[in-house]
């Protein structure tokens, strides 16, 4: 490997007397080296790091040089975020590594104004910041030649990218990619910025699209000694291969309620910059509005508050010290919000993925160390942390896996391509996304029903839009288009001119004793007056008594097979190796003696409780047990049958029928029923036929892997004597 000083020299050497004299930086990062020499040539990559490893810079410091080298003109590098406030928080960052070389950067999303955007359309920049949605609205505007605005392009950075892979915006990105560069008619150099996961290799794969096996590639990541080149093509390594050892000061504390957490906050790490992580709005909000009372300075962050809001609240904890900021995961990415001293995790987040994304935050100081409390709500809250943080110090990360068949898609993108071209030769569509992942020939069938059904005309050979997509899609020039999930219904909250965030419209509709009151900010208000055609409620402050609350498509929260499984293990004896406050071990303590007869270390239980009740105590988590449930119909209870842990069986079930019905299901499983609810959530599910939006939701609730390996465990049966 070449020296530091060797790998500073390939860069423009107006960059490289930059990065000494104007950051003052002696050398590059290592993952910065290991990046020069495979962007510089060309080559698809993703660059792996911790939060604050310097992704960013080994992406753009390369190709600025690549860009000056070979004197690329136009927009000819994307800068692709999930969150337009972390592009927000980039662009002046890139701007001066731009300007250094006298290159330009622009943001581009849907806060940007329309005079702003007219001067980048007259006036290309050489970077343009932007999300997938954003640029999908540029195809399809009548306003953007993308043809010419595009011309230049030569590369793409999706920044987080394994929060691009692991949901429909991902599909939706590499779609998008695949039409840009049919425009430009050339490959995309394609470069990924990711926090630990536990698949490396496939995520690799995933983002080159089309150009998988045609264009050279590699996983940059030098804390994990893998810079090697490859086709991308080999199977990922062992979810652990990717995940760091264990580090940092880690504690787990039970504290029983919001409030309590709130009186635990106010008292502990005096002024400290502490960032709190909560798993719902809601709690935010409890949160937020119970530690003002306590006379701690509060910020709050989530995505149903304003945008100017939110903005004010970072802008004003990023330059405060002794202070806290409550937020939901909208806070997880990489947005800069200064120096911080403490973590603290209000029970648990979802994965172990995202916990590594909150712990980076902290420990970038020289002599800091990263840190997190864990306050858990309930018993449930502290098993689920403690299982988390047992699969962390094991070293395993979830492996990022895009959903399986997502037709809807296909839908939307057929259609979005028909706004784009206009028309589309009837078999030329195939060409457009390469063959990728459900756009190939597989996709004839959409295709065939949204003719059918009047979303596509076809005349003479080629497609366009039809009067179905007009009528369902076309309001504000087909903008619901470009988004590929649907939000639910929210009513905009004012005092005064100022917009405070959106609220659930049950809270202005449902019966209540007295004034209105919604709690919102961290504060309480009165509403004062409702304005139903135009979704707006007016309000003003009031002392206490607010309410918040917000609905989703989603339901609770699902477990995955390996962290319901190291919630067995907790239960049966196995404790994470962190700091446990006294009151959290004498809670887990509890816990387990109220779980001896639902774990056993040598496989599953089934119980028969006096009342009649059978269970099936699996502990698989939410995908394998509605997999399971739908394979053994002849012994699961046909009602209220499963959750995370446990299914409940028939009451006349016997181990000679039991032994039967595990026989069937090991021969062929099932996929999970689709309730008629959870269609209607699928956006664009209204533009497939019936059976294939019910077969994309059934793929993605199955776990077949999870559901097999709980049929292969021993089954133990016991009778529970009435306390």
């Amino acid at each position: 490997m070449r020296q530091p000083v060797e790998v500073l020299d390939l860069l423009d050497p107006v960059l490289g007397h930059h990065i000494v004299n104007a950051l003052g930086w002696r050398s590059l990062r290592p993952l910065q080296e290991a990046a020069v020499e495979p962007l510089l040539g060309g080559e698809d990559a993703v660059l792996l790091a911790p939060t604050a490893g310097g992704k960013t810079e080994a992406a753009v410091f390369p190709l600025l040089t690549r860009m000056n080298r070979h004197g690329w003109k136009g927009t000819s590098v994307l800068y692709v975020c999930p969150l337009k406030a972390l592009l927000n928080n980039l662009h002046p960052r890139l701007r001066t590594y731009a300007e250094w070389l006298g290159r330009t950067v622009e943001l581009w999303h849907g806060d940007v104004t329309t005079p702003r955007r007219r001067r980048i359309l007259s006036h290309r920049p050489d970077i343009l910041l932007t999300t997938p949605e954003s640029l999908e609205s540029m195809l399809v505007s009548t306003h953007v030649d993308h043809r010419v605005f595009f011309s230049g392009l030569h590369a793409v950075v999706v920044d987080e990218v394994h929060a691009f892979a692991g949901d429909d915006r991902g599909w939706h990105l590499l779609a998008v990619l695949e039409r840009l560069s049919h425009v430009v008619g050339r490959p995309l150099q394609r470069v990924g910025l990711s926090a630990t996961v536990g698949n490396p290799d496939e995520l690799l794969t995933w983002l080159q699209g089309s150009g998988q096996g045609r264009r050279p590639a590699r996983v940059i990541a030098p804390h994990l000694g893998e810079t090697e080149p490859g086709t991308a093509a080999a199977p990922a390594a062992p979810p652990t291969a990717a995940a760091p050892s264990p580090s940092g000061d880690i504690e787990l504390d039970y504290v029983g309620s919001v409030a309590n957490a709130a009186t635990v906050i106010a008292a502990l790490h005096r002024g400290e910059k502490r960032l709190v992580f909560c798993e719902s709005r809601r709690t935010v909000e409890e949160l937020g509005e119970q530690l003002r009372r306590k006379g701690v300075t509060t910020f709050l962050s989530h995505a149903s508050l304003s945008v100017a809001e939110r903005r004010r609240a970072e802008d004003a904890f990023a330059e405060a010290r002794d202070c806290v900021i409550v937020s939901t995961s909208t806070l997880e990415l990489g947005i800069d919000v200064g120096d911080l001293d403490r973590i603290i995790q209000l029970d648990a987040p979802s994965t172990v993925a995202s916990f590594l994304q909150r712990l980076g935050r902290t420990g970038r100081r020289p002599g800091a160390s990263r840190n997190c409390l864990f306050l858990a709500l309930d018993e449930a809250g502290l098993l689920s942390a403690a299982a988390l943080l047992l699969q962390w110090s094991r070293g395993w990360v979830e492996p990022v896996v895009a959903p399986p068949e997502p037709r809807h898609l296909v839908t939307q993108q057929l259609l979005a391509l028909c706004l784009q071209e206009h028309r589309v030769g009837e078999n030329l569509w195939r060409e457009w996304w390469g063959g990728i992942g459900p756009f190939g020939p597989g996709a004839a069938p959409v295709v065939r029903h949204l003719v059918e059904q009047g979303y596509l005309e076809q005349d003479g050979g080629v497609l366009f839009i039809g009067p179905e997509a007009e009528r369902r899609y076309g309001h504000r020039h087909f903008m619901n288009l470009t988004a590929v999930f649907t939000a639910p219904p929210e009513f905009a909250v004012y005092n005064g001119r100022s917009e405070i965030g959106r609220t659930d419209p049950d809270l202005l509709t449902e019966e209540v004793a007295g004034p209105r009151k919604l709690l919102l900010a961290g504060r309480s208000w009165l509403v004062t007056y409702i304005d139903w055609s135009r979704r707006r409620c007016f309000v003003e402050p009031t002392d206490e008594g607010g309410r918040a609350r917000w609905s989703g498509f989603g339901g609770d929260r699902v477990c995955s097979f390996a962290l319901t499984r190291a919630a067995r293990d907790v239960l049966l004896g196995a404790d994470p190796p962190v700091s446990l406050t006294k009151r959290a071990a004498v809670r887990l303590t509890k816990a387990r003696d109220a779980h001896t007869d639902s774990v056993h270390p040598d496989g599953t239980v089934v119980t028969r409780l006096p009342d009649g009740d059978i269970r099936w105590w699996t502990w698989a988590g939410h995908r394998a047990n509605a997999t399971l449930a739908a394979s053994l119909p002849s012994v699961v209870a046909p009602q209220r049958r499963f959750a995370d842990h446990w299914i409940r069986l028939r009451d006349d079930v016997t181990p000679a029928r039991w032994k039967t019905a595990v026989a069937d299901a090991a021969a062929g499983m099932c996929l999970p029923e689709v309730d008629a609810r959870a269609v209607r959530g699928l956006k664009f599910g209204e533009a497939l036929p019936p059976r294939l939006a019910e077969a994309t939701l059934a793929a993605r609730t199955a776990d077949e892997e999870g559901a097999r390996a709980v049929l292969a465990a021993p089954v133990r049966f016991t009778t529970l004597a009435r306390q």
